[in-house]
This record gives structure tokens, sequence and C-alpha cells, in this order.
């Protein structure tokens, strides 16, 4: 990891947008959308921004965009690159920790997974309470830099309980509902097998996906606060009664935009009030 290059980023933000930022938030597959809503917003392109890797798969723009709600301001990553595009996990992180040196001491992350747990229904939308690392991967991997993080970072509480407890006061004030569970990473981009996804249940997973666990990991290192929220797009392999496609990933998205909307709205609100 390189401090110098991740702070450049900072700064050419702050410069660009004028602002200082407490909050950020990473928008999943097909939750892009999300963006165009956004009131008082400075958009720049993920390439204008020395560092940030440009997201080749559809439903995720490469738009970071500054907004102002409330008292405070809020950066928001309309897409996220991914391990299976062929890009280094310090490149995948790069994004989310130029977020924390911006300031942002709260990161929201959030996908669309697969739900294997019970009761899990495509559309819900979960809260993650922690996670599996299924592909031996980890952004930590190589030389430390302390002006970063630690070298041995405690995980016992990767996903904040209090950000949680605010996520479902904003899902009560948006007259939804919230679930939660444990979210399995796998690197794809290939969905996961029948077996892979027992595998996965067995050991406590409810959800699995592709992505957001790495970009938690270096949030966590630096010290921030993280929220994972997860949009069960369809049943994973082996539970669902037909064949998994991204066009049913970002089908259900569009589905759920508004009950999406609104809950992230409200938490925004709170956290930046």
């Amino acid at each position: 990891m390189n401090y110098d290059e991740i702070e450049h980023a900072a700064a050419v933000i702050k410069e660009r947008t004028g602002r200082q930022h407490t909050v950020a938030l990473v928008l999943g597959s097909g939750l892009g959308e999300y963006a165009a809503t956004l009131p008082n917003a400075v958009e720049m392109s993920y390439g204008e921004i020395p560092g940030i890797p440009v997201p080749s798969v559809h439903g995720h723009g490469g738009t970071l965009i500054s907004t102002r709600m409330g008292n405070g301001a809020a950066l928001v990553f309309a897409g996220r690159v991914h391990f299976y595009e062929g890009w280094s996990l310090e490149k995948l992180v790069f994004g989310v920790r130029t977020a924390v040196l911006s300031g942002c001491r709260k990161i929201i992350l959030t996908n669309a997974s697969g739900g294997c747990g019970e009761g899990l229904a495509a559309g819900d939308l979960v809260l993650m309470t922690d996670h599996l690392n299924l592909t031996g991967q980890s952004p930590l991997h190589g030389a430390n830099d302390d002006r970063i993080g630690p070298r041995f970072p405690d995980m016992t509480e990767v996903y904040s309980a209090a950000l949680r407890e605010a996520g479902h006061s904003a899902a009560e004030t948006a007259g939804t509902s919230l679930k939660e569970g444990i979210y399995a990473w796998f690197t794809g981009p290939s969905y996961e097998t029948p077996a892979e996804v027992q595998m996965a249940k067995r050991m406590g997973a409810d959800l699995v996906g592709m992505s957001t666990v790495p970009e938690a990991i270096a949030a966590k290192h630096m010290g921030a606060d993280v929220l994972g929220m997860s949009l069960v797009t369809n049943l994973a392999a082996g539970i669902s009664p037909t064949p998994l496609s991204h066009d049913e990933v970002t089908a259900t998205a569009a589905q759920a935009r508004g009950r999406f909307t609104s809950v992230v709205d409200n938490l925004l609100q709170r956290l930046l009030a």
C-alpha cells in the first residue's frame, strides 16, 4: 500500500469538491442509480481521481459523487471493482482507503448477494453482522504502513453494532425492516456451486457474494466504523429453482430500489445530522 498515493487522491477530491466528508457509501451491483437522486451533487469519474480503478462490470458506473445532506457531506462511490476483474487487492480497496483518509470515519458498504440463510428471500435487505473470507486473500498482505493502520488489526467487530442499530432505526422510519446475517466472500466470477453454498451455509453464512469483505477489512484497518448492507437478489445455487444470472441480479435490484433508497436516505441523514 502506498500512503502517498492515497493522500494525493484524497487531496484531489477535496480540491474538486471543497468539502469535508465524514461518511462514505459504496453502491453495489444494480444499486448505482441511487446516486442520481442525491442532492447538491458534485460528480467526478473515477478516471479523474489518480489511483482509483475504473469498473468494467455492467451495473457499476464508476462515478464518485460528493453530496451535502443535513449538516455534513458524504462521498458516494457509484460502482466498485472486483478481485475477479484482475485487480490487485491493494487497488481494489484504494477508493475506500481514500475515503477514510478524506475524513470518512463511517463507511457504508452495499452489495448484491445470493441468499442461503433460513427465511431469506429475493428482495430482502440484510445488515451484515460478520463475514467469512473463503478466498484466502487479504488486502493487508505485504508490508504494513503504520500511518495507515496497525500490522495486526483486531477483527472482533468488523461491522459496527452501533451503525447496525442506526440502520434498523432508519429502516423503521422508512416504513420497512432489515434482516441480519453473515456474508461469505467468494472470488467469482462464476457463481458458487450448490456444494460450495452448502459448505458456506454449514459454516454459518446467510449470504454469498463476490465483494465487500476486502473493503471492510481495509476500512477497519484504518480505524473506521463499517456498516455492510446486502440486497438479496436471488437464492443461491442449489436453493434457487432456476439457473443464476447477472440479469436477475440487476432486475431484483431495480425492484428493490425504492426501499433501498428510503433506507439509505434516512441513514445518511442520521449519520450527517
